[in-house]
């Protein structure tokens, strides 16, 4: 969708177009209120500007709709397809691969309570390997803000996309 065809949808079509980037009401309603961006530079700037209200509750409800990495978002939504796409490079048929991104994702959420995020887009599976063991050292108020800073990224590769998409 171009920028200006996003700038004339109503209120309830906006958000069911933003709410695949993430599921967080009060981005979501500050994004649409900032309408019409005059270029894509600048909604981009704003939705930047915005996630950084965010707080840990805002996180965790997000957290709640991506799947762990490695493993593939199932279904045909805007979301699950952008997971799919995000995760592509994470090469499921290496068993060894796909064993310690089990094993890993499984001590974080045993030491965190949450889902492993990480901007899987380009990166490759050894790399988000690196990345997750990197991360397990974190304390937990360092693993909130990286884990938040990870879904900004997400969530603006993601609208950059809608805005993007022909």
């Amino acid at each position: 969708m171009d920028l200006q065809a996003f700038n004339r949808l109503s209120p309830l079509e906006a958000e069911r177009l933003l709410r695949p980037c993430v599921d967080i009401p009060s981005w979501i309603g500050a994004v649409i209120a900032a309408r019409p961006f005059a270029g894509i530079d600048a909604a981009l700037a704003f939705a930047r500007q915005a996630s950084q209200c965010w707080q840990a509750e805002d996180v965790n409800r997000a957290l709640a709709q991506h799947p762990r990495i490695g493993e593939r978002a199932g279904g045909p939504g805007r979301e699950a397809q952008f997971s799919r796409r995000e995760q592509a490079a994470v090469n499921t048929e290496d068993a060894a691969l796909a064993e310690a991104l089990l094993a890993g994702n499984r001590r974080y959420e045993a030491q965190f309570g949450q889902v492993f995020l990480i901007r899987a887009a380009g990166r490759d599976g050894q790399a988000i390997l690196r990345e997750l063991e990197r991360r397990l050292s974190n304390s937990a108020e360092q693993e909130q803000r990286e884990t938040a800073e990870q879904l900004r990224e997400i969530v603006m590769l993601r609208f950059k996309e809608l805005l993007s998409d022909e």
